[in-house]
């Protein structure tokens, strides 16, 4: 086979694996497995996690509505894979420590003997996203004793209280998190306050896949598919072959949104509506200049405070990655109207219909055919500076999201 028969034999996967139902936390009632098939196709998603395969209600509709083959799910023609989150609380060197990690498995054979696992360690039918107190060490090896196949990822690494390196309840390092366990964590999520750009910073995340999804509690296009990892089917999709990309580090790319955009991105407090950058947090001694009490250490400071002492020299040379903002958001930026407008609607299902999915606007279809299909010369113009960059953010903070600003705008924020 020569390489242009090759070529066309592979096929890009946008997989987004880090998703909820509606039995997790702060979730969508309306989460159910038709609403996130129709909302995946309308983003160009081609595989999604299950998300929250602990849960008995959850797992029951999986096993009701999901057909298997080669350790994906079908429903009808779209894809799963068997996902969850765990929230690991506990104790370590006399510090709390509070880490999100999620984790991939291969059949729902194994999904049962990981709730058995865990009936043994407390309740899961509370929250599709339970909370146990077990160390991530004792995590990794006990889900490897069950099976090898299993794939454990630290979710959002950086944000302040879940993530693995977070400012609140987190670690300096991964050797200091999964002790011995460490090499059987083959990736990280980036989170959406970070990217790999950010990630490759830190020395010991030169041998891991640095991938992304949206860990979404919805399925509106602006949650669901908003960072995504991107595979290489080559044959015929399987479990198996997503996960050899992941240890391997031979998935193509990752979609990613712009760090700013992310709700930890940097330090402040929200209910004092007050953020700032790491080096004003420094000449604040990290105190709040509004209610004098300790700032929300953000995702940008984290960054820069494990990564001293060995951090890489610029520019950055890792894999390219697309940094895209969500369409929702560029159409609510034209108008000057909410993402959820009756307005911004139209405009996002007139586009749907005639170029198929979210992910072949913001990323491939040509400026003149935008042009053509739309009346609305600043929109195109932001889909093309949304594609290559050029729309800055003001950078979100201690639960609040950054704020996309139109170029006029500016001058006077940057």
């Amino acid at each position: 086979m020569d390489e242009k028969e090759k070529e066309i034999k592979e096929k890009e996967i946008i997989a987004d694996l880090h998703i909820h139902s509606r039995f997790s936390r702060a979730c969508s009632s309306a989460i159910n497995i038709e609403n996130l098939v129709k909302w995946a196709k309308v983003k160009g998603l081609n595989l999604l996690g299950t998300g929250d395969f602990t849960h008995p209600k959850w797992l029951s509709e999986i096993r009701e509505k999901l057909v298997e083959k080669n350790g994906i799910y079908y429903y009808n023609d779209f894809a799963f894979m068997l996902t969850s989150e765990i929230s690991l609380v506990y104790t370590q060197n006399e510090k709390g420590r509070r880490v999100h990690l999620v984790y991939l498995a291969p059949s729902l054979e194994v999904v049962d003997k990981i709730n058995s696992y865990l009936d043994t360690k407390g309740r899961r039918d509370y929250d599709g996203r339970p909370i146990f107190k077990i160390s991530c060490r004792d995590f990794v090896k006990d889900m490897k004793e069950i099976d090898d196949t299993i794939e454990i990822i630290p979710a959002h690494i950086w944000t302040p209280w879940f993530g693995i390196f977070g400012s609140m309840g987190g670690f300096d390092s991964l050797q200091e998190a999964f002790g011995d366990q460490v090499d059987k964590v083959y990736a990280i999520e980036t989170g959406i306050s970070s990217d790999p750009e950010m990630n490759s910073k830190i020395k010991e995340l030169d041998n891991k896949s640095i991938i992304s999804f949206s860990d979404s509690h919805s399925f509106w296009p602006w949650r669901l598919g908003r960072e995504a990892t991107i595979f290489l089917q080559k044959n015929e999709l399987s479990y198996n072959s997503i996960i050899e990309q992941i240890r391997s580090k031979t998935y193509k790319t990752t979609i990613e949104a712009d760090p700013a955009y992310g709700k930890y991105h940097y330090d402040g407090h929200r209910d004092c509506n007050f953020s700032c950058s790491p080096e004003k947090t420094k000449e604040l001694n990290g105190i709040c200049p509004v209610c004098h009490k300790s700032l929300t250490i953000g995702v940008d400071n984290r960054v820069k405070d494990v990564s001293k002492g060995y951090n890489k020299e610029y520019p950055y040379f890792g894999r390219p990655y697309y940094k895209i903002l969500p369409l929702h958001e560029i159409i609510s930026l034209a108008l000057g109207t909410g993402m959820n407008s009756k307005g911004a609607w139209k405009i996002y299902n007139e586009l749907i219909e005639k170029f198929e999915n979210e992910f072949n606007i913001l990323l491939k279809v040509p400026k003149g055919e935008l042009e053509r299909a739309l009346k609305n010369q600043l929109l195109v113009d932001l889909i093309i500076d949304n594609r290559t960059g050029n729309i800055k953010v003001k950078p979100g903070y201690d639960g609040v999201y950054g704020v996309p600003i139109l170029p006029e705008k500016q001058k006077k924020l940057f």
